[in-house]
């Protein structure tokens, strides 16, 4: 069961990373091209990091794409965004028997378009933010998601004003909009 769940995060990954692919215009170079030691270089690489504003005009920071193998049930997820920065107040934190830190936040001015009807309804018009593998699982059908992994993201307090990167994702099984995982947690001044 564990190797299928493996196979399925594969290609799960491997779909999802071909099908974000644009076509590149060749009369211009093109943006990741190889470099002459052959090294490739893709939207999705850890060190990457995209020229698009994120929330606020901030530009988005590189997203740790590996997390992506530490999420329970990806497959319940669709990416509206594979690296989105936010910033808002932390309204709620709890423990999910997952593994994951669930956390309400309270979106800044001018972010609004993120949430759907569901996070109105169900989440006080807030956005949901999950931190993957941060506490022990009570689950067993969760299995070795987080194995031989503790997330080093520094968790904020609820109050704490922050800037959150992470994929903003769909959550099908709830119909709300998440940072779902987070790679980065910044706490700023109030």
């Amino acid at each position: 069961m564990k190797f299928r769940i493996g196979i399925f995060c594969c290609l799960w990954l491997l779909s999802w990373s071909c099908s974000t692919r644009q076509p590149v215009n060749n009369s211009q170079p093109a943006q990741n091209a190889p470099s002459e030691k052959g090294d490739k270089k893709t939207k999705h690489d850890k060190d990457t990091a995209s020229d698009q504003p994120g929330a606020n005009g901030v530009n988005s920071a590189a997203c740790d794409r590996s997390l992506w193998s530490r999420v329970y049930e990806p497959e319940r997820l669709e990416v509206q965004d594979e690296c989105k920065v936010v910033t808002g107040t932390i309204a709620e934190r709890d423990s999910d028997e997952d593994g994951d830190e669930h956390m309400l936040l309270k979106l800044d001015d001018g972010q609004d378009d993120l949430l759907t009807k569901k996070n109105l309804k169900k989440k006080d018009g807030n956005l949901v933010i999950e931190a993957v593998c941060v506490n022990p699982s009570t689950l067993k059908k969760v299995g070795s998601t987080c194995k031989g992994f503790t997330n080093s993201v520094q968790l904020p307090n609820v109050g704490d004003h922050v800037r959150v990167t992470g994929s903003l994702v769909n959550d099908t099984h709830n119909g709300w909009t998440e940072i779902h995982p987070i790679t980065r947690i910044e706490k700023l001044g109030q």
